[in-house]
């Protein structure tokens, strides 16, 4: 019974520990990650494993290792805000993959990058067609940026002289049933002015599942019983 007791305890300090971790470091970490975040992962990740598992090893020097490594990282995250050169080698640099529409195959070949992931890359951001590249960079994060060539990018409203209309960042109201008093009080919304919306609808605030104030102030109202008699796919 003893073992089960400190598995548990074991665990649950790890867990405690990793989001301490990630906390400290920033929300990086979880994202798109740059060499250190990958490192620094891979690691505490390994480390939190064996405090949870291995008996061989105590507890303390598991905990010393992690504050040491989550320490560690910190430190050089700050000196790679302080220092362009660190940076570089920290974090690495974005890399020029098509320049001009010509593929840069020197820096393919360093990277040990190839067509085959080029293609699918373009073919995720829609593009079909290498053509339509101008520049293609691969960043830090193992993310690639494109720039499309002038004649197939799209069309604005800035390019066209249409008038700019103001945005809004959007608010949820109702989620998952619930009214988020909060948000409407920090919009200067209130309940009535939401229950007459609801019922604009012909509906109860109780029959709604998610409610959002769009960009443009627009309501938007998902409701429980959406009517759809014969759903494409249900799981």
């Amino acid at each position: 019974m003893h073992a089960y007791v400190d598995i548990l305890i074991r665990s649950v300090v790890a867990i405690l520990l990793l989001l301490f971790a990630a906390k400290l470091l920033g929300k990086q970490t979880i994202s798109n990650m740059t060499f250190l975040d990958f490192v620094t992962g891979i690691t505490i990740g390994a480390i939190a494993a064996n405090l949870a598992f291995n008996y061989t090893l105590k507890s303390i020097y598991l905990i010393v290792s992690l504050v040491v490594i989550t320490g560690t990282s910190f430190l050089l995250s700050f000196v790679s805000m302080k220092s362009r050169k660190w940076r570089t080698w920290i974090s690495g640099s974005p890399t020029v993959l098509i320049e001009g529409g010509k593929i840069v195959e020197h820096n393919m070949r360093k990277l040990r990058y190839t067509l085959d992931t080029l293609d699918q890359v373009l073919r995720s951001k829609g593009i079909f067609n290498i053509e339509e590249v101008d520049y293609a960079v691969l960043e830090d994060n193992g993310m690639v940026s494109v720039l499309k060539k002038e004649v197939y990018s799209s069309v604005t409203r800035k390019d066209m002289q249409l008038p700019s209309n103001t945005q809004s960042f959007p608010v949820e109201l109702i989620m998952d049933g619930a009214v988020l008093e909060e948000n409407l009080k920090r919009n200067e919304l209130t309940r009535e002015w939401l229950e007459g919306e609801v019922q604009r609808k012909g509906k109860q605030i109780s029959e709604v599942f998610y409610a959002v104030r769009g960009t443009k102030k627009q309501i938007f109202f998902d409701f429980y019983d959406d009517g759809i008699q014969k759903p494409i796919d249900r799981e």
